[in-house]
């Protein structure tokens, strides 16, 4: 007898929708799974034979074929578990096969029977619903998918449960959809009124929030470049409902999504910040198994490298796709998977191997060529991509023993809100684009136009630096947020020299 069951797959971050068949036939017994399935799917066999028996129900000495529709597309991971336990069991007339069209059907199976967690389940309930489904998944996961507006989500916690479900002896309410708020006074962020000195940095970052620019800091160690960069998620615009999906999507399909009750939606903007011996997979995804690297669990949020010149070559290299497109494609044999991944990129480097140089406080001891070949290990491609380069200084004891507390991150975040509202304004025709870091050229032209004095300052800086025509526009870009910062619709000379500043790698310090 045949029975088919509705499931979906991810591919990427998000679902497809698959296609479960099950035929059991008289012969020897024999489980035989088809449709490009992993060793993960192929596996199940035996934990749908022992959740079968050990939910009280007979496994069919028969031989079994289980089909994996589409067949041309590769199944990873255990989702498969539970919906060809159902379809053994349907194809068994345990449950009637006219009850199973209405259920998209995910879920990995324990040997006794209980339902355990899957990833992905907010893809699939994004899936469900394009499909006129109702989804059922395990019980855990159901908060997850019900955050899916429309989502007719059944969350259950065993195999015994749903088939009494499905046989209609069992009633289970649909799980109610719960997005929490985000709630300011829950959101424990570093605040910038904590750190000592340092204004010309903090404008600096504060553009670079207010545009959604890329930042690298310069300075020697002590300096305060990590404790600045961990405050800059605090200082960005809170999250879109979009952008809160979109994200919880990504860490869905990766794993990592916490389960706190009530909030199952990444709410704040992620902060990621790896080790500089992380590897380009798991730095842009990819593996055996596709996964997502940390420029993926940073989108819509910052991703901060520490240390940047100790990071290899060839890892920092991957970067300039994401930096550029704002998503990476990890192309295979079989198939190519795209993770969106538009973040803020915030780096921080010693400006030479030893730390100091231009500290007035200790001598730097590096030769011309060893400052040459440090910051020759990041490419000048890469330095294009960056949009603000700015030095950070020693802190002064008298700055660092000064009772008067900073300026806080709320006062910081009222204006870079304001900005980022300038700049939806601006660009409300075009989806595409939501921040000045985002502009095209054709939006450069449109939107960046700078008078006769500003042009002359920016030739001569120019010509002087020997800037190449990206890090030319990215002056342009950063200028137009300066002069969103001061409110003013035209671009002034000294919005210009201002971005002119942040060009500190394209400078000869040595």
């Amino acid at each position: 007898m045949l029975a088919k069951v509705l499931s979906s797959a991810t591919l990427g971050i998000d679902a497809y929708p698959v296609e479960v068949e099950v035929d059991i036939s008289r012969g020897m017994p024999y489980f035989s799974t088809v449709g490009l399935p992993d060793n993960a799917v192929k596996e199940s066999k035996d934990r749908v034979r022992a959740a079968i028996k050990n939910s009280g129900y007979s496994f069919p000495a028969k031989r079994i074929t289980v089909n994996l529709a589409p067949a041309h597309i590769k199944k990873e991971g255990t989702t498969f578990d539970l919906p060809v336990a159902v379809g053994i069991l349907a194809a068994e007339g345990i449950i009637e096969n006219s009850t199973l069209p209405e259920y998209r059907i995910l879920g990995e199976l324990s040997l006794d029977g209980a339902i355990r967690p899957i990833s992905g389940a907010l893809s699939a309930a994004v899936c469900a619903k394009e499909m006129g489904n109702k989804l059922i998944v395990p019980l855990e996961n159901a908060a997850e998918a019900a955050a899916v507006e429309g989502a007719e989500i059944y969350g259950v916690d065993s195999l015994a449960t749903l088939v009494e479900f499905l046989r209609g002896s069992f009633p289970i309410a649909p799980t109610s959809r719960r997005v929490a708020p985000v709630d300011e006074n829950e959101m424990i962020r570093p605040d910038f009124a904590e750190v000592r000195g340092q204004t010309h940095v903090k404008r600096a970052l504060e553009v670079a929030a207010s545009g959604a620019h890329n930042v690298l800091m310069i300075g020697p160690p002590g300096s305060g470049k990590t404790m600045l960069a961990q405050r800059i998620a605090g200082i960005l615009p809170d999250m879109t409902l979009e952008e809160a999906i979109e994200t919880t999507k990504v860490h869905s399909v990766a794993g990592i999504l916490p389960n706190d009750g009530g909030r199952v939606l990444v709410n704040q903007r992620p902060f990621r910040a790896p080790h500089h011996t992380i590897s380009d997979a798991g730095l842009i995804g990819g593996g055996r198994i596709p996964r997502p690297g940390e420029a993926s669990l940073a989108h819509n949020g910052v991703l901060f490298l520490d240390e940047l010149a100790e990071f290899k070559r060839n890892v920092l290299e991957v970067l300039r796709q994401p930096l550029e497109n704002g998503n990476v494609v990890i192309a295979r044999a079989s198939q190519t998977i795209a993770y969106p991944a538009r973040f803020m990129l915030v780096a921080a480097m010693n400006p030479c191997p030893c730390g100091f140089l231009g500290d007035e406080r200790r001598e730097c001891v590096c030769t011309a060529m060893q400052i040459a070949q440090y910051r020759g290990r990041i490419s000048g491609p890469l330095l294009d991509r960056i949009d603000i380069h700015c030095e950070v200084g020693a802190v002064m004891f008298k700055e660092l023993s000064g009772k008067e507390p900073g300026e806080p991150s709320v006062a910081v975040k009222k204006r870079v809100n304001d900005a980022r509202d300038i700049q939806k304004l601006r660009f409300k025709k075009d989806s595409s684009v939501t921040s000045n870091a985002n502009m095209t050229p054709r939006h450069v032209k449109k939107y960046c136009a700078i008078n006769t004095q500003s042009q002359r300052l920016l030739e001569t800086a120019v010509d002087r630096l020997g800037l190449s025509a990206r890090a030319y526009t990215r002056i342009l870009k950063v200028a137009r947020t300066i002069a969103d910062l001061d409110n003013e619709e035209s671009i002034n000379s000294q919005h210009v020299s201002e971005a002119i500043q942040y060009r500190t790698l394209d400078r000869d310090i040595t």
